[in-house]
């Protein structure tokens, strides 16, 4: 605890969405203050924190009074600009640090660090110009699937790919560029790791989950996961492994591919909080958020144990007017208090709590 945050101090969170807002009021309810930084003045996370700021990321003058406020920073996007992390790590603690937010923003680099960690990644290439393309989708067959390296999620920036014209229509779409080129992996499920680490390198983390996507979006989040114990556990070993090589602190979000046979590869990588850990709230002695706000801070992690079993529920778009009529027993809501609801944009979740399933 000699590097622990007392009760009182102030985390600052770059980025005002759905996760920062629910980051500061799980720092509440532990005794934290929170400061937001966002461009956007609607962001739904200003409602819940009286302390704010409203600036662009490059804003040098105003990134610098935001650190004089703030005893940490932590973010709750992974798009966060690399010259925005480097210049507040000089001035406050960091934390997850900028070197997991440099590796998670570039498939190309994301990839080639867990490879170098012996962790399974789909077989790959980067493609710079259309030379790199014809040789990638000789050496790994279609379908395929195109990505940008950078700036893509829930579904964007990607194109399935089942011929080189196809893949070089796609290249043409695509930007920015280089992108990269990965072999359609034959998975049976989805699946996530929610990891935290402390500040003193301790490490707890949560029961996989099982994911659903609906037009690239994550759709439902299941646990207990219908994965055997030996997959489970692998999982566990390798997002665990990512973040004590990363030197990570706070909260991590593995997504994996598991395939016929039951081991798994790394997909992707999510410095922060994560969709897929939303369950959570609803049945963990600690959640995600807290788990978090309690690594940042300096505070020992939390007891990750689920208690029931749980499926979460994102709601999207015109969806969010479902929670009224979806207030049955053992269902708990979330909305995000976002002012606009748009076709793809995450508004809240629902999760359906099963009090009497078993927990393993």
């Amino acid at each position: 605890m000699s590097e622990a945050l007392p009760l009182g101090a102030t985390i600052g969170i770059l980025g005002g969405g759905q996760l920062g807002r629910m980051l500061s009021l799980a720092a509440a309810r532990l005794g934290f203050k929170t400061h937001i930084y966002c461009p956007d003045r609607h962001s739904p996370a200003f409602e819940v924190t009286p302390h704010k700021t409203l600036a662009a990321y490059d804003d040098l003058g105003a990134l610098a009074a935001f650190a004089e406020m703030v005893d940490v920073v932590t973010y709750e996007f992974e798009n966060v600009p690399a010259g925005t992390a480097e210049y507040l790590a000089a001035l406050k603690p960091l934390r997850p640090g900028a070197r997991a937010l440099s590796i998670s923003q570039d498939r190309l680099a994301e990839k080639a660090f867990i490879g170098g960690l012996g962790i399974p990644v789909a077989p790959h290439r980067a493609i710079r110009d259309a030379g790199d393309l014809t040789a990638a989708m000789l050496a790994l067959g279609a379908p395929a699937v195109l990505k940008t390296t950078r700036l893509g999620y829930d579904g964007k920036g990607q194109r399935k790919v089942t011929s080189l014209d196809d893949a070089t229509a796609a290249f043409g779409e695509l930007a920015p560029h280089p992108l990269v080129l990965e072999a359609f992996v034959p998975f049976v499920r989805e699946i996530s790791v929610i990891v935290a680490r402390g500040v003193d390198g301790t490490t707890a983390a949560f029961d996989p989950a099982e994911n659903v996507h609906r037009d690239g979006i994550l759709f439902t989040s299941t646990v207990p996961a219908g994965i055997s114990a030996d997959t489970a556990a692998e999982a566990l070993r390798h997002a665990t492994q990512i973040a004590t090589a990363l030197g990570y602190v706070g909260v991590l979000g593995v997504e994996f591919f598991m395939l016929a046979d039951g081991h798994v590869l790394v997909n992707e990588i999510a410095p922060r909080v994560h969709n897929s850990g939303h369950w959570t709230e609803a049945v963990c002695i600690t959640d995600q958020f807290e788990q978090h706000i309690r690594a940042i801070s300096g505070w020992p992690l939390g007891d990750p144990r689920r208690l029931a079993g749980v499926v979460m529920e994102n709601l999207i778009g015109d969806e969010i007017g479902a929670i009224p009529d979806a207030l049955g027993h053992s269902i708990r809501p979330h909305a995000y208090g976002k002012a606009e609801s748009r076709p793809g944009r995450k508004m809240g979740h629902l999760n359906r709590v099963a009090l009497d399933s078993p927990q393993k």
